[in-house]
This record gives structure tokens, C-alpha cells and sequence, in this order.
């Protein structure tokens, strides 16, 4: 396998490097209309969070408009790497033309290279292609459940709830203590924020799919992407070794993610291994994880309080060995 390119290794703001591709088709009723949109994924070559926009079509002009929507978000945009789809080739001839009459002072401002990957090659794209193998399967089933009942508004809505999701998921973990037990994310880098981006409040059920609050609707839609996308997520973090060769027993001082249905929205519970339960044969089955639960007092102050549990290993996920 070659060497990762150069400029995954650089330190840049968010997005500077960027890996583009379009997913879809997704289909949205407008009145008695039945409309095609696509989805068009920016993963950070560096930070690797995501970027979701709405499509109305393939064309070059709907990808230009995308593609200025995240500089106006994300700010601006050293190379983007794609495949060569006629929009992004179209796009990279139009932006060609349009620097033809800058000087380097302007070339330095609004550059953009493009780096076309061999036609045929999608695994030249694995950082990109990765990202959206992770989402578009849960996202073209539980659109498939709708039944067009999505307008626009609501779909894009619905893709920036997706973004969220995928920007939370941990990057990398700390040494754990007592009263801090949170992860790096994506959404850290991108926000400069420690807190959960949680959902609204209330409770949302499937009968909210037939209500004519759509925003009901897309919450709902968010929650069932989270519940599923979690679990597919997990198990790509945890290998299936069963019956095929020994896997390494837990260890105290392990870190481990905690696998729980009620955990909410874009919640990832770290744990620390305190004890271990070998079996007869000598493997680990069981451990004992160390939690923190802060909560505020009277007088406004966090006091966070450790929680003990036992959990079974194939409900946890190591993501950092003992020393």
C-alpha cells in the first residue's frame, strides 16, 4: 500500500483538504410532485468530519452552489480531491476560466486544485467513499420508509441531523480520570465546543411520520438514524474474531465505549476497566467499568460522582490498551 498524500499530514484549518462525492438519488414531494435529489459528502482529509449538502441534480451548477455553501460555512478551499464525474470536471473547467484573468496575489485567495483520481479506481477515494458507506445505507433505508412524505426543507434538514451525528462520533481518547470522560470528536474541531449538540426536547413516536409538523417528522427520522447508524458504526470498530484466532483479554485501565440502547442522541459513554472476571478457561468475559455522572448541586456547582457496573465484554468496544 502507498504512503498517505502529504497534505493529510499538514496542519490546516477544517476543510482545506477536502474528499468530494455524490450519493443518492433520494426522492421529496412538492405539492403533487415527486422531485430526485442527491446528497454531496465533504470529508475533511485531516480532521475527517463530514459535510453533507443537498443536490437538485448532477449538473456543475448545482455542485458549484453546493461547494460555495461550504466555503461560506467552512471558510476556504486549498484542493479537493473526486473522481472525475462530469459535474466536478465541469466544475474544475469553469473555475480554470474564471482565474485566467488573476494575478498570484488572487490566485492565493481563491486557488482551488482539483486532483481527478483515475477513472475506474474508486479505491483511490477510500477516505471519502468510506464516510459515505457508513451513512448511505442506514439513510436509503429509513428514507425508503417514509414514502415521499419529505419535502425539500425536510431533507436537507434531515442531512444536516445526519452531519451531526457522524461529526460525533470519538476520534481519539484521552487518559481517563474520574471527571473526564469525554472523547475528541469531530464536531470539537469544527466548533471549538465541549457540548453535546442533544435533541430538541420531547418525545417523538413513528405516528409523528403522518403528522403536518414535518420538523416532528425529521426529529423522528434523526433518532432512527442515530439507533441504527450507532450499531453498524460499533461493529466496524469491533472485529468478529469468533472461532478464528485468540483475541486479546481486556486489562485493567482499559478504555472501552459502552454499548447502550437508551444512551442519547450522539452520547458516547467512555468506561475504564477496574476489574476483570476470568472464566474457567481463563478468558474475560465480564468487567467492571468505571463511570463519571456529574451532576450540578444547589449552589450551581458540577460534582461529578463515580459509577460502578458490570457489563458483559462484547457490549464494550477497546479503543485504548493498557500500558
Amino acid at each position: 500500500m502507498s504512503d498517505l498524500p502529504e497534505d493529510r499530514m499538514e496542519t490546516t484549518p477544517p476543510f482545506s483538504y477536502c474528499g468530494i462525492d455524490c450519493f443518492g438519488p433520494f426522492y421529496v414531494k412538492e405539492g403533487r410532485k415527486e422531485l430526485k435529489k442527491y446528497g454531496l459528502l465533504f470529508t475533511c482529509m485531516c480532521s475527517r468530519a463530514i459535510h453533507v449538502e443537498m443536490l437538485d441534480d448532477l449538473t456543475t451548477d448545482a455542485f458549484i452552489n453546493a461547494l460555495r455553501c461550504l466555503i461560506s460555512i467552512r471558510g476556504h478551499i486549498r484542493q479537493i480531491r473526486c473522481d472525475q464525474g462530469t459535474n466536478f470536471i465541469g466544475a474544475k473547467g469553469e473555475f480554470l476560466n474564471a482565474l485566467k484573468d488573476c494575478d498570484k496575489e488572487q490566485l492565493k485567495q481563491y486557488g482551488c486544485e482539483f486532483v481527478l483520481n483515475t477513472p475506474s479506481s474508486s479505491h483511490m477515494g477510500g477516505v471519502w467513499e468510506r464516510q459515505i458507506r457508513t451513512i448511505r445505507s442506514v439513510l436509503t433505508a429509513i428514507l425508503d420508509k417514509t414514502s415521499k412524505r419529505l419535502d425539500s426543507s425536510s431533507l436537507r434538514t434531515f442531512l444536516y441531523e445526519v452531519m451531526a451525528i457522524v461529526n460525533s462520533r470519538p476520534l481519539a481518547v484521552e487518559n481517563l480520570s474520574d471527571s473526564s470522560l469525554e472523547p475528541l470528536t469531530p464536531n470539537h474541531i469544527l466548533m471549538m465546543k465541549s457540548s453535546v449538540i442533544l435533541p430538541p426536547p420531547g418525545e417523538f413516536v413513528s405516528q409523528d411520520l403522518y403528522l403536518r409538523k414535518r420538523w416532528r417528522q425529521v426529529q423522528f427520522l434523526a433518532n432512527e438514524f442515530w439507533t441504527r447508524w450507532k450499531k453498524e458504526y460499533l461493529l466496524t470498530l469491533q472485529q468478529r474474531q469468533i472461532w478464528q484466532r485468540n483475541k486479546r483479554n481486556a486489562k485493567l485501565n482499559d478504555i472501552v465505549i459502552l454499548q447502550e440502547d437508551n444512551s442519547p442522541r450522539n452520547k458516547w459513554k467512555l468506561a475504564r476497566v477496574t476489574e476483570v472476571y476470568p472464566s474457567t478457561d481463563g478468558r474475560i468475559r465480564k468487567v467492571k467499568l468505571l463511570l463519571s455522572d456529574s451532576t450540578l448541586d444547589k449552589d450551581g456547582k458540577r460534582t461529578v460522582k463515580p459509577v460502578y457496573l458490570d457489563r458483559p465484554v462484547h457490549k464494550t468496544v477497546l479503543l485504548l490498551e493498557a500500558e
